[in-house]
């Protein structure tokens, strides 16, 4: 009888994974191409490990050289020093007078100005060279080519540049009033504080004197003093804060917007026979086995 129950156990065994290499128990998911294996760093420059230096001079002015090929974050950060890199760099050479015209004339404006006692429009001026000094990495990094899209770089940077166009650059349109209404609040809010810490620290200078008689004690101004300055603080800490999550943002979301995934990434399920550990060393193999479902990730 043990035999024969032996047999039929197995024979069921053999009815049941018929079906499974016939395929009628196979259930496949099927993802794009190339999921695993493409690169989402499509700079045109050599790709470097992640050892090496973040900033090399000589490959900076190699680029400039036009004998190597530069990542745009080189190329950004050489020309936030060396103003026009990226106007040579992209042989837009024309450019580099107007850069030059207005960074230097600003300049000289303001150091004029602010000699002779006009220290507004000199102030003017110094806002203008600034302006003028951004307006030139952002000429760089518009015209960075080539024009694949998207580009981690270009995104990161125009975030940098200007809050909220990296997410525009990424078609994320939604994002860009969430973030600039966020930091919008923030600076809202530490102005407001900023105003009353400077009333308040205004009333404390005047309490602490002789002679004061306003309605506003010593300590009192000294504790909203203290207060909205901290809370000015936090709103310079927040505001910061989502600046550089918005830049994070442009930056993940710009390598994973081709996120494609389309391997065979399929799973089996088949029937089977569970036996319990130490039956296999028992003269009857079936006795004490359990027909069940296996499940099989094939990656």
């Amino acid at each position: 009888m043990v035999k024969l129950k032996s047999f039929y156990m197995a024979l069921t065994f053999v009815f049941l994974l018929l079906p499974c290499s016939w395929g009628c128990f196979d259930a496949r998911a099927q993802f794009k191409e190339n999921a695993f294996s493409q690169q989402y760093n499509d700079d045109p420059a050599k790709q470097k490990d992640s050892t090496d230096v973040l900033f090399s001079f000589k490959e900076y002015f190699g680029g400039l050289k036009h004998k190597n090929e530069l990542k745009i974050g080189n190329m950004f950060a050489g020309s936030a020093v060396f103003i026009g890199g990226c106007q040579i760099y992209n042989k837009q050479y024309w450019k580099l007078p107007i850069v030059y015209g207005a960074i230097g004339g600003s300049l000289g404006a303001g150091i004029y100005l602010n000699s002779t006692g006009n220290h507004n429009a000199a102030r003017w001026c110094f806002v203008g060279a600034g302006v003028a000094w951004w307006g030139s990495l952002m000429d760089g990094v518009i015209n960075y080519g080539p024009k694949k899209y998207p580009h981690a770089g270009t995104a990161t940077l125009y975030s940098l540049l200007v809050p909220g166009l990296g997410q525009i650059y990424n078609k994320e349109y939604w994002k860009v009033p969430v973030y600039l209404g966020l930091m919008g609040f923030g600076i809202h809010y530490y102005l407001d504080c900023n105003k009353n810490f400077e009333r308040f620290r205004a009333i404390y200078k005047e309490a602490t004197e002789p002679g004061y008689s306003g309605q506003v004690s010593a300590d009192q101004a000294l504790y909203y003093r203290n207060t909205y300055r901290r809370y000015r603080d936090y709103a310079l800490l927040a505001t910061a804060a989502v600046y550089l999550l918005q830049i994070i943002d442009a930056n993940v979301f710009s390598y994973m917007h081709n996120f494609e995934v389309n391997d065979d990434l399929s799973m089996k399920l088949a029937p089977t026979v569970i036996v319990p550990q130490m039956q296999l060393a028992s003269n009857s193999v079936f006795d004490n086995a359990a027909l069940g479902l296996r499940v099989g990730l094939t990656f």
